[in-house]
């Protein structure tokens, strides 16, 4: 593959991309240029500072740490950025991550009574993608005579939990400055890898530090765990993205190992890489046992230990995938095509229901893509939520406040617990709190074609185009892989493939169109082959395969099918 174009030579189609996201003068410059260079100062984030003085003498007295994160890969990254940080400074630190299961989401009375007992000697609990919501457990904290610093990238409640130090880029007092900064949306690791850098020059400045610098890896973890918490890749965002795909030869020996395992060799990585192949396998330790297999994995020093635990994570990943199938086929009996405003499925109890509740996010977000629409997934009594753009399904579940034990999250994801007995109010409150928000934005419809952000001609799709785009690249949320389309083609083959045939792949009549791949759609391959003469628009984005040992090439990566002539005539 060729290298990457300079900014300055990006093709016509690119500038036109780039023109339709309103990108043009200093903001394309700063879009194409996500250098280390414009990476904001770690003092400047606020409460950045105060939370290091607080810090440091705890580094400095050998007092112990432990570094409350959380069990999702935004919590397992962070996690391992601190205590990696605390310990390369000469300090003490461990790490807690609650049980998803027996304690739920966040800072518990029930995951803190834990951390308690596991590290009585803690002097100092620093708290990593969580916290915000956390008052009385961080009271709880200090009223047995531990100091805590609450580190979250959450929406903040009206009461802030009273501390030593509080960080979080939306509390209204430093979401000003985190804006000016584009650290607003920053992830809980970004939160964390910013915290370690002013950590480690603070520690430099008084002497407490003389060591080499121990950046690199920890801005692996960071980049990726801000690509899977799909927050946007603009900003400070985009910095961290791009630059943890460059760093990786850096990463951890444990990162390295899941990528092997996921059968990818460490070349010419992409965002998808993140988002598809590392963070669900991430994820997966906490969704089917205990994240700490995972924060294990990403903290092994040796390549024996980390081929080991990334056997066991990746195993997890695959429990995941069948539980998961199983969830979304009994939750499609419950769903109509017809679907309200907000789509609540409900799944009491029964066996498995554990494992259940750790994949309630994923189909959540499968149910939203195929309905568009808000949706609630529980599992006795807990569950997650998930919501199309132009939602805030935060605001959604403040609305159900007095049926919910506890709730977290920002406006397109989040978690909650339904109070025992409530579950039917909650699900008609929060269907109601959704058809208001209906009501107030105008969300459009979902329909099957996403309609592509630029026509494109067949003579336009090869590989010198691909490269083009990766100028654009880290893609993800805020920054969505580029749509393209093509008008009126029509279909030389459509064959299922896949398990139980689940996807299709598709050639064409016009030669100069690479083969096409439809994932989760082979129920359309029937219908395509009876009306294979039909001309139809499709929209789809650009890949590049090497699949059955063939030397890589362009393929199309389809985002709907539809009559040209139905088009023509809506």
């Amino acid at each position: 593959m060729t290298a990457r174009p300079l900014a300055k030579d990006v093709c016509g189609i690119v500038e036109k991309l780039m023109a339709q996201r309103g990108l043009s003068g200093t903001a394309r410059e700063e879009f194409l240029d996500p250098s280390l260079k414009r990476i904001a100062r770690a003092p400047a984030l606020p409460g950045i500072s105060a939370a290091v003085e607080v810090i440091l003498p705890f580094v400095r007295e050998k007092r112990p740490i432990v570094v409350f994160g959380d069990y999702d890969c935004d919590g397992v990254c962070a996690s391992a950025i601190l205590v990696t940080t605390v310990r390369r400074l000469g300090g003490k630190a461990e790490a807690f991550l609650p049980d998803r299961f027996t304690e739920g989401y966040g800072m518990t009375v029930a995951s803190v009574e834990r951390m308690l007992s596991e590290h009585p000697e803690a002097a100092l609990v620093v708290t990593v993608d969580c916290g915000i919501t956390s008052s009385a457990e961080v009271q709880m904290l200090r009223e047995r005579g531990v100091s805590v610093v609450v580190t979250d990238h959450h929406l903040p409640p009206e009461t802030l939990p009273v501390c030593e130090a509080l960080v979080d880029p939306k509390i209204a007092a430093q979401s000003e400055a985190a804006q000016a900064l584009g650290a607003k949306e920053i992830c809980g690791a970004g939160v964390a890898f910013f915290l370690a850098n002013a950590l480690a020059a603070r520690a430099a400045e008084t002497g407490l530090y003389d060591g080499g610098k121990f950046g690199a890896p920890l801005m692996v973890l960071a980049g990726l765990a801000t690509v899977v918490d799909i927050v946007p890749l603009l900003g400070q965002n985009r910095i961290l993205a791009a630059n943890a795909l460059k760093a990786f030869a850096a990463a951890p020996v444990g990162l390295k190992e899941l990528l092997l395992r996921a059968q990818r060799r460490a070349v010419d990585l992409t965002s998808r890489d993140f988002g598809f192949l590392l963070g669900p396998r991430i994820n997966a330790a906490g969704r089917m046992d205990s994240a700490r297999a995972a924060y294990d994995l990403l903290m092994a020093e040796d390549r024996e230990t980390a081929r080991n635990l990334a056997q066991i994570v990746d195993r997890h990943n695959m429990t995941r995938k069948s539980v998961e199938n199983d969830m979304m086929a009994e939750a499609l009996t419950q769903v109509k095509d017809s679907s309200p405003s907000a789509v609540v499925v409900n799944d009491e109890a029964g066996d498995g229901t554990l494992k259940r509740q750790g994949v309630c996010g994923i189909v959540a977000s499968r149910l939203v893509d195929r309905f568009g629409v808000p949706v609630a997934v529980s599992v006795g009594g807990r569950g997650s939520v998930r919501a199309p753009e132009g939602y805030d399904v935060h605001a959604a579940l403040t609305a159900c406040t007095d049926l919910l034990e506890r709730f977290g999250g920002h406006t397109a994801a989040g978690g909650f617990s339904v109070k025992e007995g409530r579950f039917a109010d909650f699900r008609a409150a929060f269907t109601e709190a959704c058809a208001q928000q209906r009501a107030s934005v105008g969300v459009v419809e979902k329909v099957d074609f996403r309609a592509p952000e630029l026509w494109v001609a067949p003579e336009d799709l090869t590989m010198d185009l691909y490269e083009e785009l990766q100028v654009m690249e880290p893609f993800g949320e805020g920054n969505p892989e580029p749509v393209l389309g093509l008008r009126g083609v029509t279909f030389a083959d459509a064959q299922p493939i896949g398990e139980s045939g689940k996807h299709a792949v598709f050639s064409f009549s016009d030669k100069r169109i690479p083969r096409a791949t439809w994932w989760g759609r082979g129920d359309r391959v029937e219908g395509l082959r009876a009306r294979a003469m039909n001309r139809y628009d499709i929209s789809f984005t650009l890949d590049v395969s090497d699949w059955g040992g063939e030397e890589p090439h362009l393929e199309l990566r389809l985002c709907g099918v539809s009559s040209a002539a139905d088009r023509a005539s809506a």
